[in-house]
């Protein structure tokens, strides 16, 4: 690996949305575009979000492998991942360079946990360190949702003003507050294309694009996701593609900290 703190980026960034390998101006296009070729019909926006949650992907367990990107704008890192999700109860995200396993992650709805092998050290914290990268405060079920394509909040316990936007229905959030959250709905599956977080006042933004939703036995889920998070320090981009998709309920999720290893802090 070419460099520590990238190779750190990466194993919190992907613990938190995995995404589509080389991104071009023009793929990026692709994910925007939908096949709706009739001008979209004004709905209510309950109708919206009950059709969205309709089509909600049910599984117990899903083991995702991906190819990924990271850029900063100053370095760039491809490597792939191994993902496997136990609903609601733990994410466990291997980093392979090169075909060797370089790190691991494990994150559950009190705690993150990493260790990788380039500098022998481990950390385990809270959500901070991921919320400050990706510039928005996340939890358990956010980065969940992030990484199965659904909306980060639940859309059910919120007011939306609605407008028709590239061919999909955008909801911003009524909520008046600091945080600005607005969700692109598919016209055609009622999937999330794109979901934005912009916190004024801490000068962060999170944007994430969705595309090539796949069915898997009636179980819906985009291939492609890229993030363009943006803060003070600067911008990170994260492409991810899954390449192997299988929900099989007899995962294991093989975790523990090799000794020797050092603990770090991560402010």
């Amino acid at each position: 690996m070419k460099n520590k703190s990238v190779l750190r980026r990466i194993i919190f960034i992907v613990s938190i949305a995995s995404m589509m390998a080389v991104v071009s101006c023009k793929s990026k296009q692709a994910l925007l575009q939908n096949t709706v070729s009739e001008p979209l019909k004004v709905m209510k926006v309950s109708s919206i979000i009950d059709k969205h949650y309709e089509n909600k992907t049910d599984f117990s367990a899903v083991y995702i492998k991906s190819n990924v990107r990271f850029d900063n704008g100053k370095q760039t890192q491809n490597v792939t991942a191994e993902i496997r999700i136990k609903k609601d109860e733990q994410i466990l995200v291997s980093i392979r360079f090169l075909g060797i396993t370089m790190a691991k992650a494990l994150i559950t709805p009190t705690k993150v946990s990493y260790y990788e092998k380039v500098k022998g050290t481990y950390f385990e914290g809270d959500f901070s360190g991921l919320s400050q990268w990706l510039g928005t405060d996340l939890d358990f079920n956010k980065v969940q949702n992030m990484l199965m394509g659904e909306a980060l909040d639940d859309l059910r316990k919120g007011k939306y003003n609605q407008t028709l936007q590239e061919q999909a229905y955008r909801l911003d959030d009524k909520a008046n507050n600091s945080t600005q959250k607005a969700f692109y709905i598919d016209a055609t599956n009622f999937k999330i294309r794109k979901q934005e977080v912009t916190q004024t006042d801490k000068a962060r933004k999170i944007e994430m694009d969705y595309g090539n939703y796949q069915n898997f036995d009636q179980r819906i889920l985009p291939l492609q996701l890229h993030i363009d998070a943006t803060q003070e320090k600067g911008k990170t981009e994260i492409d991810l593609e899954y390449t192997d998709v299988n929900f099989n309920d007899e995962l294991s999720f093989p975790y523990s900290v090799p000794n020797g290893y050092k603990r770090i802090i991560i402010n």
